[in-house]
């Protein structure tokens, strides 16, 4: 299915940034998704292929992964959030969202209450004053709910775009295009930019309002233009990992990476960053993609 939408680059920072800002973070899980440990960690030995194929096609061997989105509080800006979470039509079904291939298997779950508009809107914000919504990558667990955001802008890498909207084979590779081909305004970050700077133990980062409070660290490997958000809190920085690493045990190098990223040697190079700054910056917190683990005991604020 072609794309019949196209995003603008984005060459410099976006409006409303404040000298000094930091930023608070409330973690939000949005759902959850079955999906096998095998898929996440490789379990080695041989015929690795054969038993990774088994274990997708399996539902005995999937287990539910929370599904976390991050709203970020900027003093200025308003509230910024980092991926969508699962549509609100999930919790009656989610053959239509997620296609009928990706739900036999996926098996998305969601509370009622449990989406990110209804979660945002008990804290008082509805979904129209999010200006920003930052995507860390585009498949389909982290799309399913751009629809409910049509007044935000949607920021994103060009290289995830491009592989995104115009790949081949996209529901293999974990895209469902009828999330994101939306007349929505779109802006793209090009990693190898003039605005694009290093920051810490990040080569390549884009400051996304221009006062250092809310950083795009460009960590592909997990997809071909993967982001992590690094957010300056008040004594801290706070990292949005995204899928760079799905457990935090990958991180602290206690558990093997996944069996097949989409490009094995970006994704050591982005864990490499992601591991000297965890080495730097022991009291910054730095989120896995998807372990239940993790997210069942994550405090809900940063600041």
């Amino acid at each position: 299915m072609a794309v019949h939408v196209e995003p603008q680059p984005l060459n410099g920072p976006l409006p409303g940034g404040r000298a000094g800002a930091t930023v608070a973070v409330e973690p939000l899980v949005a759902g959850h998704v079955d999906f096998p440990r095998a898929a996440m960690v490789d379990p080695g030995g041989s015929f690795k292929t054969l038993r990774l194929a088994r274990a997708m096609s399996s539902t005995k061997q999937a287990e539910a992964v929370p599904v976390p989105t991050f709203l970020i509080r900027h003093p200025t800006v308003g509230p910024v959030l980092v991926d969508t979470g699962l549509h609100p039509s999930i919790a009656s079904g989610g053959a239509e969202n997620f296609g009928g291939l990706a739900n036999r298997f996926g098996r998305p779950a969601l509370e009622p209450g449990e989406d990110v508009p209804s979660q945002l809107r008990a804290k008082g914000i509805e979904p129209r004053q999010v200006p920003v919504v930052v995507m860390t990558h585009l498949h389909l667990d982290h799309s399913s709910a751009i629809s409910e955001f049509p007044d935000s802008t949607f920021v994103f890498s060009a290289a995830e775009w491009q592989e995104a909207a115009h790949g081949s084979k996209p529901s293999l590779n974990g895209y469902r295009r009828a999330h994101f081909d939306l007349a929505f305004e779109y802006r793209t970050v090009d990693f190898d930019g003039d605005a694009v700077e290093s920051y810490a133990t990040f080569g390549r980062t884009f400051d996304l309002f221009g006062d250092g409070s809310v950083r795009l660290a460009f960590t592909p490997g997990h997809t071909a233009g993967h982001c992590s958000v690094v957010c300056r809190l008040a004594d801290s920085d706070f990292v949005v990992g995204g899928d760079a690493v799905y457990m935090l045990g990958q991180l602290e190098g206690r558990e093997p990476l996944p069996p097949r990223p989409f490009d094995a040697h970006n994704m050591r190079r982005s864990l490499q960053e992601l591991r000297l700054f965890h080495a730097q910056f022991p009291g910054a917190v730095i989120t896995p993609g998807h372990d239940p683990d993790f997210y069942a005991r994550i405090a809900p604020r940063f600041e």
